[in-house]
Formats: structure tokens, sequence, C-alpha cells
């Protein structure tokens, strides 16, 4: 069994990784912005396996010394934090800089543990594309070169976070090798009573907080195949590079039609169709009146459709993926359970 660390312990993806590798038999490292309230952590501690091989520490992303203690003695580290916001005050401050400088951060306190062998970095489909074109197919191969901090700055802070990785690893070779998951968007049962940010657009599209169904495409994957995905990546000798990890992609039609089915109490689903040309262009249009993530978000968004190849994935780490519409499901049920919806 491999001791190993795993970076934002409390997370959606990371706390289901851990509660993986605990299961598995690893002895797991988890590091947390503070421990000064432990019942914040209680979710982690009371998982099987907790007691006996689960660790947390404190690290600051932005603190160059933060995670040497962490991944110590550690021989497979997992990056997993990283803000993940659409839209914040400034950018740079509060989203560029803890996903690069933490990113490298992690990864200088790695080079200098000996026993670190293998990092895996969540990067995100983000670092990928930011407007999805469906006449290409996208690979392992493609990058996102148009965001910036006033276009998509969530999606401008994980392509240069995984860039920075990178080029990190080609720049020092250190004794580690490196590997990234890129999920797309994550949904599925929370560890958590915080509604993450994937999660809260279906939350919202059963709140009524839509004003129709808008021409949108989402590629969505379940956090358990994510989270089976790192684990996957962690154990596996020949992984390498990097992993698209996404399911299938759904529209917004699809799944206003899915929540229908399930008459949560009290929902207050889109029914207006804006899913055409004219919508579409209302949407653009409104969109400047949007936060401004969620304005560049729409207008990169709106009427394009992503197309990708999970090959990769597939075969080197074996993965599948579940059926989203499933996914969907088990989410609304764990949302009722936390009180996000149905009230």
């Amino acid at each position: 069994m491999r001791t190993i660390a795993v970076t934002g312990a409390t997370g959606f993806i990371a706390s289901h990784t851990i509660a993986l590798l605990l299961e598995a038999g690893h002895h797991v490292c988890g590091t947390v912005r503070s421990l000064a309230r432990p019942d914040a952590h209680a979710f982690l501690t009371g998982l099987p396996g907790a007691a006996e091989r689960l660790t947390l520490v404190e690290a600051d992303l932005l603190a160059p010394s933060s995670f040497d203690a962490a991944v110590a003695g550690c021989d497979t580290v997992l990056h997993m934090a990283s803000p993940y916001v659409m839209t914040v005050a400034d950018a740079q401050r509060d989203l560029v800089d803890p996903a690069v400088q933490g990113t490298l951060n992690v990864l200088r306190a790695c080079a200098r543990a000996p026993s670190v062998r293998r990092v895996v970095v969540t990067s995100s489909m983000a670092a990928v594309t930011d407007e999805p074109d469906k006449s290409v197919l996208l690979t392992e191969a493609n990058w996102n070169t148009t965001s910036s901090l006033t276009r998509n700055p969530y999606y401008f802070s994980k392509a240069e976070a995984e860039r920075a990785a990178w080029s990190f690893v080609e720049g020092e070779k250190p004794a580690f090798d490196l590997v990234t998951i890129n999920p797309f968007v994550v949904i599925g049962p929370s560890l958590t009573p915080q509604l993450n940010t994937s999660n809260a657009i279906i939350a919202d599209l059963l709140s009524g907080k839509y004003p129709g169904i808008i021409d949108l495409t989402w590629g969505m994957v379940d956090v358990r195949d994510v989270a089976l995905a790192h684990v996957r990546a962690a154990e596996t000798p020949g992984a390498s590079g990097r992993y698209l990890c996404a399911g299938d992609t759904v529209t917004m039609r699809e799944v206003v039609g899915i929540l229908r089915g399930l008459d949560v109490p009290g929902q207050r689903l889109p029914s207006l169709g804006m899913d055409n040309a004219v919508g579409s262009l209302l949407v653009r249009l409104m969109s400047y009146t949007q936060p401004g993530g969620v304005g560049s978000y729409l207008r990169s968004h709106v009427g394009r459709a992503p197309r990708y190849d999970t090959t990769k994935i597939r075969r080197d780490l074996g993965l599948s993926f579940r059926d989203i519409r499933q996914s969907i499901v088990d989410t609304v049920a764990d949302m009722t359970r936390w009180g996000h919806v149905g009230r």
C-alpha cells in the first residue's frame, strides 16, 4: 500500500478520492486550510479507515514551503486544491495566483521530497478549450489558447496552472513523473453539505434562475468516476501525460426533461424555448448584463456543442463512465438530502 498526499482534501472531487484511497488500503495525508475547527473535517475523519490511515495537515496554496510536511514520505501526490468560481473581484489575485503559484509550490515541495515518484494534478477541460467547436474532436493534444483575465478567467487559471506544471517538469526534470486529469463539468453526490459550483447548475435550473431553456450543451462526468480516475492514475505504473475525463454530452433541454420527470417539490424549471437562433442572440445580448465570468462563459458557449475523444483514459486507466442521466438523478437525490432543492 502507498502513502499518498491529497491537497484540498475537503473538496468535492478530493473527498471522494480520499474515500477510495482509504478503501484501497492506502495511507493518506490530506491538506486543509485550517485545523482550528475539527467539525469542518468530520466527514473526512469519519470515513472508513480514516482513524488508522488518514492524517490532516494545514497548508496554504500561496505559502512557498507550506506543502513540505504534507508530501514528506509520500510516494504519490494528488494536487487537487484550486479555486473554482466563475466570477471574482480580481481574477489574477483570486483565481490565477492560487491556481498557478499553488501548483508550483506543490511541485517544488515534491521535488524536495526524494520519496515522491508521481504527481497527479487535477486540471480541467477548461485547459483544453473555452469555446467548443463541434467540427473539432478534442483530444489530449488540444490546449485552451483563448482565455484571459477578462475572458473566462476561471478557464484561464486552469490553463495557466497546467502549463506551469508541464513547464516545471520539463525544465527542472524532477525525480517524479506528472499526470493530469482533465474533467468536464463534474456532478454527483457530495460528501459534504456545501453546494459546489457544478451541482449548482442543476440546483439553479430547479430554482428558476434561468429565464428559459438556453442552447447550452455540457460535457458532464460523475464525481465518482473522476475520483476513480485519480486513483487509477496514482496506481497505474504506465499512466502518463494528460487524460480527458468526460462522460456524455447533454443539452440544457435534455437536463430539464430529466428534472421534470423527477417532480421535485417546489421546482420552477424553465419552459420558454430559447435554444434557437433568436434565443441565442438574446442570450448573448443579455450576457453583458451578467457578472463578468458568467457573461463571458455565455458568449463563448451558447450555441456550441463540445466533442471529445476519451479513448486514452479508457485504454490506459481502464475507466468507463456512468450514464450521466442517472448521475443527474443521483445528484438531485443528494441535493434534496442536503436541503439544496425540494424546499
